[in-house]
């Protein structure tokens, strides 16, 4: 786009802060793209990042607002007639119930998904949700929206126009994975009930006499849908792999990370290799293990289950592995040793005993910020895994992704194994 560059070049700020504003008012503009080469600017020197990222969301925070209004003045317009396109005074009510639980968490990603961003203000205006909530989550995500694109330029310089279409891509498939995710949580939260039912229907409608039983289905169900999306997950992951698809995506996060992370991190990144360490995970396993002694209620079941669980693991992450190098043999490592780094050993076995361990401490802890903590500390403890590997290219992203892919089924298949085990177990003593 040679008109876009030329523009920013020569009217910098101003193209920064009109770019963003007036294609969130649904007018056909590059605004991504006018962002990312306003990052390269900064990167040469010629434009100040901090002031770009400001001008930029700025100029968002006007183009979301002016829509929020136009969308406001034309909801009388709707109430009137939208029941000829099917958007009258009760479809619209009932959408803006639907805005005010859960919609407005949207609002932080919608910017990074085309052709909805363009519209979520005329919509919020219409429906006529609070300004004030919709500001508020509009604001922020308009904030991360220009920041990425802006700060990705920067940090790729010269790279990025070779990258550009490609991070629009994977904002574009991480924003849809959030969405679902906030779907999920959503059914689960406003739809109990029917959720109970269908759950009962599963189980045997026999058990709705046993209340003690209530949450072990509830986790029955959620560690299905777990296993479910990993299951899909690791398909996808499969199709790429035996079609040498990852070569972009590996290039791009290797590059990414590389840029973000210099020498001076080399002692931290060392640090982070040893939490997959035998060592550590050894001391992993014991304290699982005698959290499970101390806290546990059924400690045969869970405790046989541990040794499966890692025994087992070992077996089927070796598998795995020969698996795919006999399939794609000339898939190598990023020293060109072929050493079967496909799925990664080490994201695989961290995802399945550190899971394994936050697991139990979630199932066993009745304080609140326990929970918290430990899936928390489970998600950093995954990413700086993975981070460690692909910041010594030891292995490449895709398989640090596979690793957690497969590790999440192994670990979900057996979780969901030891809570159905349970479950029978608990059916049959109440109806004894």
């Amino acid at each position: 786009m040679p008109f876009i560059t030329a523009w920013i070049e020569h009217y910098g700020y101003i193209v920064l802060f009109l770019s963003p504003m007036l294609e969130l008012l649904a007018l056909p503009l590059p605004g991504e793209f006018a962002m990312g080469y306003a990052g390269v600017l900064a990167y040469q020197g010629k434009l100040n990042w901090m002031l770009c990222i400001a001008l930029a969301c700025l100029g968002s925070c006007t183009g979301i607002t002016l829509s929020y209004l136009i969308g406001y003045k034309l909801a009388p317009f709707f109430n009137k007639y939208g029941h000829r396109i099917h958007m009258g005074p009760e479809k619209l009510e009932k959408m803006s119930r639907w805005f005010i639980h859960f919609g407005n968490k949207f609002l932080v990603i919608a910017c990074f998904i085309p052709g909805i961003r363009h519209f979520t203000g005329y919509f919020s205006g219409i429906t006529r949700i609070s300004f004030r909530s919709y500001a508020l989550y509009a604001y922020i995500g308009a904030f991360l929206w220009t920041s990425s694109f802006i700060s990705l330029g920067k940090l790729l310089g010269p790279q990025w126009q070779q990258f550009h279409h490609s991070i629009k891509k994977y904002f574009l498939i991480g924003s849809l994975i959030i969405i679902m995710i906030l779907a999920l949580f959503y059914m689960l939260r406003f739809y109990k009930i029917q959720i109970k039912e269908l759950i009962m229907s599963f189980l045997g409608k026999g058990v709705k006499r046993f209340r003690s039983l209530r949450r072990l289905r509830f986790l029955i169900a959620g560690t299905m849908i777990l296993l479910i999306g990993f299951i899909c997950l690791i398909g996808s992951l499969t199709e790429n792999y035996l079609n040498n698809e990852f070569k972009q995506f590996d290039t791009i996060a290797i590059t990414l990370v590389s840029l973000m992370f210099n020498e001076h991190w080399e002692p931290v990144m060392h640090q982070f290799l040893l939490l997959t360490s035998v060592k550590v995970l050894s001391i992993l396993i014991i304290f699982t293990l005698l959290w499970i002694l101390i806290k546990g209620k059924e400690r045969m079941i869970e405790v046989s289950f541990l040794f499966i669980i890692v025994i087992g693991g070992e077996i089927y992450e070796t598998c795995i592995r020969r698996l795919f190098h006999y399939l794609h043999p000339v898939h190598q490592n990023l020293t060109h040793k072929i050493l079967y780094p496909f799925p990664s050993e080490q994201t695989l076995t961290g995802f399945v005993l550190y899971g394994l361990a936050a697991f139990m401490l979630v199932r066993h802890a009745k304080r609140a910020w326990l929970h918290t903590f430990a899936l928390t500390a489970i998600v950093i403890v995954l990413i700086l895994i993975g981070l460690s590997r692909v910041y010594f290219k030891i292995q490449y992203p895709s398989d640090v992704a596979a690793g957690y892919a497969f590790g999440g089924v192994w670990l979900s298949l057996n979780v969901l194994v030891m809570e159905l085990f349970r479950f029978s177990r608990r059916f049959h003593q109440l109806r004894g």
